[in-house]
């Protein structure tokens, strides 16, 4: 059954990855709003890193953990797009009703899309360099893309659960967008946490991307404390749920 497994994911995930490299552009094109929130937003905002409880001495600084993570929700959130296309066009159907493991399915499908994510974050962090927010120090260039990965894959099977329970195209872009751009805003990716109102930082301790910020932001600083892991911890809780409830809306479909 493992080698089963196995052998079905990698299988697909190599499919996915060749039709996807079929139009590279895709790729390049995601970058495209995350660079100009650092750009626009870096230079909108850099008057923060002169108050006295702002904790680095430069805005880009600050931003870049959270473009980071921006990059990561958006892109994860069109996952369920593409999802309902192949069901469109009856490719999901002949892999619903093939002897693969609807495991291997979802799983192929979240690895994909989280390497397309990875590609994207790795070209954001250089580029991010450059203009600079500095580089992941030490051992935080590794554990960076650990969560990132952990993000694209929480992030990807809520959009691909979503899209099987929605089974149409116009409510899931809706829906995704409605829940983006809280995600992010209720987070700490444009603000220290100790800058919201009490109300929205209840809320932030409930928001997967904080914890994933905060994470990436410690991967930049190189520190590796208490609040490093247990954002980690809660961000493999988080990618483990989420692809066993996107599991189990594929064992349920027709």
């Amino acid at each position: 059954m493992i080698l089963h497994f196995i052998s079905d994911t990698r299988y697909l995930f190599f499919k996915y990855l060749k039709l996807t490299w079929r139009m590279p552009m895709w790729t390049f094109f995601g970058l495209i709003q995350p660079l100009l929130w650092l750009l626009i937003f870096g230079q909108l905002f850099r008057g923060f890193a002169e108050l006295p409880q702002f904790p680095t001495g430069d805005y880009t600084q600050f931003l870049a953990p959270g473009v980071i993570v921006m990059t990561v929700l958006f892109g994860a959130s069109w996952s369920g797009v593409s999802l309902l296309r192949d069901l469109r066009h009856g490719v999901m159907e002949k892999l619903l009703v093939s002897p693969i493991l609807r495991s291997s399915i979802v799983l192929s499908r979240l690895l994909h899309n989280a390497f397309t994510v990875l590609v994207q974050v790795f070209l954001l962090v250089i580029v991010s360099a450059l203009i600079g927010a500095g580089m992941p120090s030490g051992q935080g260039f590794f554990w960076i893309w650990v969560v990132v990965l952990l993000l694209a894959v929480g992030f990807s099977a809520i959009s691909n659960a979503l899209a099987m329970f929605l089974k149409e195209e116009e409510p899931l872009v809706v829906m995704g967008n409605m829940l983006t751009l809280p995600l992010l805003f209720f987070s700490s990716a444009l603000v220290p946490a100790d800058f919201m109102p009490a109300w929205m930082q209840l809320i932030s301790r409930f928001n997967p991307v904080t914890y994933g910020v905060e994470a990436v932001r410690a991967c930049y600083e190189g520190v590796f404390l208490q609040p490093f892991w247990m954002s980690l911890g809660i961000l493999v809780v988080f990618a483990g749920v989420s692809f066993i409830a996107a599991i189990m809306t594929f064992q349920r479909a027709e």
